[in-house]
């Protein structure tokens, strides 16, 4: 049979988390919402279930236990396989040795940038500037929050290097505002606003 083909990143976090110890789905989302996992990895109930239903077909997880509480619906705790653990420490060694090229939509836009006036890009990028500035005020009270709960810095340390990728952007997008406003990528005359752009001479080789 071949092997599933990764592309659900809760197929790994699911796979993490029972590799710790067997849990029930609904332990899984609260543990995933504590640990702020799902600040990077995409939950939602019906997505979990879906998951996990995958995972038991690939023959990835499997049933330890049905438990009953009271009036509450039977829960069923999973274990990872043996397969299961092998999928995943090779998936998370790979994640983390194998840069992969991605296609972010703000590259994507600002390749496009002098199809509008200076001044309108520039009051578009101030307003993601402050959006910006509250996702990395964001994040840090998500940081603070799983400090108080005392969940060890290894296990959520994947929010540090999300604060680092937005103050890194939010600092660049500063200096590429400079830029705009001071005449280095744009200049101001009397009554126009105008982008600085030098088309060089095609090389002897294309004419």
């Amino acid at each position: 049979m071949p092997k599933p083909k990764r592309s659900n990143l809760l197929a790994l976090a699911i796979l993490s988390l029972l590799n710790e110890r067997p849990m029930h789905p609904y332990e899984i989302g609260v543990t995933m919402r504590q640990r702020g996992l799902s600040d990077s990895i995409k939950l939602n109930t019906g997505s979990l279930y879906a998951v996990i239903d995958a995972l038991l077909k690939n023959k990835q997880i499997q049933p330890v236990e049905t438990l009953r509480e009271g009036k509450h619906p039977e829960r069923t705790i999973y274990e990872p396989t043996e397969e299961g653990r092998s999928e995943f420490f090779d998936w998370l060694r790979t994640l983390l040795r194998i840069p992969v090229k991605e296609y972010p939509q703000f590259a994507a836009g600002l390749s496009f940038l002098a199809h509008l006036t200076p001044a309108e890009a520039l009051d578009l990028l101030k307003e993601r500037s402050g959006t910006l500035a509250i996702q990395i005020q964001d994040v840090r009270h998500s940081m603070e929050m799983t400090r108080a709960l005392g969940i060890d810095r290894l296990f959520v340390i994947e929010q540090e290097y999300s604060l680092a990728l937005l103050e890194s952007e939010c600092n660049w997008l500063q200096q590429l505002m400079n830029d705009i406003e001071n005449g280095v990528l744009a200049e101001r005359t009397e009554d126009q606003w105008n982008w600085i752009v030098y088309f060089g001479q095609p090389s002897q080789d294309h004419v």
